[in-house]
């Protein structure tokens, strides 16, 4: 039978630390070889509205230890407005009922048949926190206590949730444009966290002299400054886009999550026309080359180091996602749902042919 779970499923199988457990062993078997990640693959064309297109995203991932393969596809309506200096890639719900639309599919790596199908939203949050958390573990001090906080949104969330699992975070300050967010959201968390998290009126405020910086943000610009760097300092992100070129080249330690610095992009003629979106491809003349850094996987294996003393200014830049993410979190929920009885059953022969393809 293949399983069929939601997202509400989801939230109660998975929880972050077991996300970062399975994710940090299976980083072991990607830096040896024996797990597999396939470059993210998007094709765009225009969709009816000022600034929107329309987006169809792969991403696969494949590790047989676990014995489970997995497809994350998004069919997005994405919004690419200036909002002040910034301009923010945004996901619109324009599917029926104001909804977004992103499936992961599991499969099995030993007979190939279709092990479950379930929404992205919840793993997406994870994977991506347990990942920043994971850079945390191993270059953010082990006395750090205080964090800066730049988003007030889903991926904010998680990357609080992922720090206070590794580090005894005290104080958390959060800085994001929009005021009756940015202090909802500070109510929220401080709730979920039992921690005060206090906003701020800038980015600045938020980021001096605490111990970690994390962004979380949709920007397409750089919300981090080089002038907010102090010895110590672990600097973390979910977006190439968010750290300035300048404040890499003064850390002492840069890991990144992938050397697939760009995702496989096709454009229709008429987007190839407009700079909001075609210039996401492009790689400014004055970016560093992070091909060039280690990967998280090399430090989680020991092949590459991390954290050496307490006064490297470390950075983790969680430049671009991978469907090995999926297929490792995928493998945690689909374990678990199996072990509690949670989700649908659905025959798995409405999913396989007798008819080769």
């Amino acid at each position: 039978m293949t399983l069929l779970l939601s997202n509400s499923d989801v939230e109660q199988l998975a929880t972050m630390p077991e996300c970062m457990s399975t994710l940090e062993r299976s980083y072991v078997d990607l830096a040896a070889g024996r797990a597999l990640s396939r470059t993210r693959s998007d094709c765009l064309s225009p969709a009816p509205g000022d600034h929107l297109h329309y987006g169809l995203m792969t991403q696969d991932g494949v590790i047989p230890s676990l014995g489970i393969a997995a497809v994350r596809i998004n069919s997005d309506i994405v919004s690419m407005m200036t909002v002040g200096d910034h301009v923010r890639r945004t996901k619109v719900p324009s599917a029926p009922d104001a909804r977004y639309v992103g499936l992961l599919l599991l499969f099995s790596t030993e007979n190939g048949e279709p092990l479950a199908i379930l929404p992205d939203g919840v793993l997406q949050r994870l994977r991506v926190g347990a990942t920043s958390g994971l850079g945390i573990k191993y270059l953010a001090r082990a006395d750090a206590r205080s964090i800066g906080l730049i988003g007030s949104g889903g991926q904010a969330r998680a990357q609080l949730v992922a720090a206070c699992a590794v580090r005894d975070i005290t104080s958390i300050r959060c800085f994001s444009p929009n005021r009756e967010r940015r202090e909802a959201f500070c109510r929220e968390m401080s709730d979920t966290l039992c921690i005060d998290v206090q906003p701020v009126e800038s980015p600045e405020l938020a980021m001096r002299g605490v111990d970690i910086a994390l962004c979380a943000t949709s920007s397409e610009g750089v919300v981090f400054r080089k002038e907010w760097l102090s010895p110590g300092l672990h600097v973390g992100s979910i977006r190439k886009p968010e750290i300035e070129m300048d404040a890499l080249r003064q850390a002492d330690r840069v890991v990144i999550h992938t050397r697939d610095i760009k995702p496989i992009t096709e454009l229709s003629i008429d987007l190839a026309r407009d700079p909001l979106v075609a210039n996401r491809r492009v790689i400014q003349s004055t970016d560093l080359d992070i091909r060039t850094f280690p990967v998280l996987a090399d430090v989680i294996a020991g092949t590459a180091e991390g954290r050496r003393s307490a006064t490297e200014i470390t950075c983790f830049m969680n430049n671009l996602g991978t469907g090995f993410q999926f297929a490792a979190t995928g493998a945690l929920v689909y374990r678990k749902a199996r072990e509690l009885g949670v989700g649908r059953d659905l025959p798995t022969d409405w999913f396989t042919e007798d008819i080769c393809p």
